[in-house]
């Protein structure tokens, strides 16, 4: 009998490692927005925080790049090794709780 499947296995997970940075960076964001207000974080406090404290360089790393990728996109300023969410990013959290 024929099937989708002819070798009999099961379709493989389609997640990605793009799909894993999006999932890191919109952690990362919603992060930073639920924490702006009168604080600053440096990079190594965000990832510290977001891995509640595990030393775990694959993590440390998820983060940091999360946090290249949302400066770069203009969803982040990272100045001085802090990290905070640019206006246009406050702006977009606040029209989306609408």
């Amino acid at each position: 009998m024929a099937s989708d499947h002819p070798t009999g296995c099961a379709e493989r997970d389609s997640f990605t490692p793009a799909d894993e940075d999006g999932k890191v960076e919109r952690a990362v964001l919603s992060f930073l927005l639920d924490d702006h207000a009168g604080h600053q974080l440096t990079i190594p406090e965000v990832s510290r925080a977001m891995n509640a404290g595990r030393a775990d360089f694959r993590r440390e790393d998820a983060v940091e790049r999360a946090i290249r990728e949302l400066d770069g996109a203009g969803l982040l300023h990272c100045r001085g090794g802090f990290a905070a969410p640019t206006r246009a990013a406050l702006y977009f959290a606040r029209l989306w709780e609408l």
